[in-house]
């Protein structure tokens, strides 16, 4: 799905510039020297983002912003504008910008951050989409989000797997969402329609697991006063899931290899064979092969699993999938919460793609309750507050480091006259004097062209 970029600046070299610019790098783009037509636009074709400057005739920037708010809340828009714009540019992120740039953009800069709005874009209208569809591939695109490599391998590989009806093995970290993925991979198979059953098998007393899994007759064992369905009974004809497999005792395992090679059970106290037709998906966040080389786990169960296996990877190896994720479980908290979804900062977006996330989606998802209640906890907290001072902060940086680099030129260029350097910029020699004291600039190091002027 081609998302095209809406260009909207009252400058026509602007408009002229942009345009080719992304037009040669592949995007396709439309242009507005107004905010008028924009939302008729985006209403006729919703497959864009948006570029705007900030300062527009008539109606502005924000006021647009507010407009395409209103028509599409997932809509990405990008606002730019000149440098003495700080306290705007914190309002428009608060009014939900996806970014705000500084006059002039690198171009780099610029490339990066409409490639990223465009994935967002892609992403949304892709989920939005395939909301009404009932097919398995629609399915796994709600189950399991994002747009990464991995997650777009493995939504192939478990496509496969859900018509084959074989037991399988799914490997993650704790907190990247197994449980989710078997409910995924239960959902796109033909035993849809059955029960998904689900046992922890590190939560299970290992007095009970056996009882739990198999079932039991009446007198079977002390406190055993009536007869008991098993999870692997109770799951005919849909799916057991096996969560922490490898926590299971190897007694149980022993039971389990009987009944997974047989199809049949007995429950615990009795002698009657009872078939079962489940599919069984076990989850480890251990290498199974590697504990049965240990003897921690048995061979033969580990080979009668693993006749299919699943990798869902670490959060961070998911790259851009961290925010799309982010910005879900947001929406998803701040509807439960009843509360105002906060806007996020560029500097925010860069903690979120920096953090390790030792507790995968899980922590990810914790991050975004605490960030829409606006709660401090363990790990990566990001406070509203915060996020709008690391923009103003992150915007002063670069506008500190451009003056440095005008005045630096500007020297560099007059051989270090500060006379004709000064009236070059615009200021007087007073003013200038003092600036190149805070950016600790001397006018000697640039007499003879000893100092170069910087590189474009």
């Amino acid at each position: 799905m081609p998302i095209r970029v809406l260009i909207i600046d009252d400058d026509p070299c602007v408009l002229e510039t942009l345009g080719e610019m992304l037009e040669l790098e592949g995007f396709t783009t439309q242009a507005f020297a107004t905010a008028e037509g924009v939302a008729d636009a985006l209403q006729a074709d919703p497959a864009g983002i948006v570029l705007s400057d900030l300062r527009l005739p008539g109606r502005d920037g924000l006021e647009l912003l507010a407009e395409l708010q209103a028509l599409d809340p997932e809509l990405p828009v990008l606002l730019m504008s000149g440098h003495g714009d700080i306290p705007l540019a914190t309002q428009a992120m608060r009014e939900g910008a996806v970014d705000f740039l500084e006059k002039p953009v690198a171009p780099e800069t610029l490339l990066e951050r409409l490639r990223q709005a465009q994935r967002h874009r892609q992403w949304a209208l892709a989920h939005r989409d395939a909301a009404p569809r009932g097919d398995a591939e629609a399915r796994l695109a709600r189950q399991l989000l994002g747009d990464s490599p991995a997650m777009v391998t493995l939504r192939e590989q478990l496509l496969v797997l859900a018509g084959a009806d074989i037991d399988t093995l799914v490997y993650g970290e704790t907190g990247s969402g197994k449980d989710v993925l078997a409910r995924a991979l239960h959902e796109a198979s033909p035993r849809r329609d059955r029960r998904f059953m689900a046992i922890n098998c590190g939560a299970m007393p290992e007095s009970l697991i056996e009882s739990e899994l198999f079932g039991h007759e009446a007198g079977a064992f002390t406190g055993a006063t009536q007869r008991r369905i098993g999870k692997l009974e109770a799951a005919q004809g849909g799916t057991l899931f096996l969560d922490e497999i490898e926590s299971m005792p190897l007694a149980a395992q022993i039971r389990l290899l009987r009944v997974l090679q047989e199809r049949c059970l007995e429950r615990l106290g009795g002698t009657q064979p009872i078939p079962i037709d489940i599919r069984v998906v076990a989850a480890s966040k251990a290498d199974l092969q590697v504990l049965s080389d240990q003897g921690q786990f048995r061979h033969d169960l580990y080979y009668r699993l693993n006749v299919a296996s699943l990798r869902l990877p670490p959060l961070r190896e998911r790259g851009e999938d961290i925010l799309l994720l982010f910005d879900y479980y947001c929406r998803e908290a701040a509807e439960r919460f009843s509360r105002p979804l906060p806007g996020l900062g560029p500097s925010q977006r860069q903690q979120l793609l920096n953090h390790p996330w030792p507790g995968n989606v899980r922590e990810l998802r914790n991050t975004a309750d605490r960030f829409v209640l606006g709660l401090v906890g363990e790990g990566l907290n990001l406070s509203a507050d915060a996020g709008d001072d690391d923009t103003a902060a992150d915007h002063e940086s670069r506008l500190e480091a451009f003056e440095r680099e005008l005045i630096r030129d500007a020297l560099a260029g007059h051989q270090g006259q500060v006379g004709q350097a000064a009236e070059a910029l615009g200021m007087s020699r007073k003013t200038l004097y003092r600036k190149m004291k805070k950016h600790g600039l001397d006018k000697a190091a640039f007499r003879d062209g000893k100092e170069p002027m910087s590189q474009p």
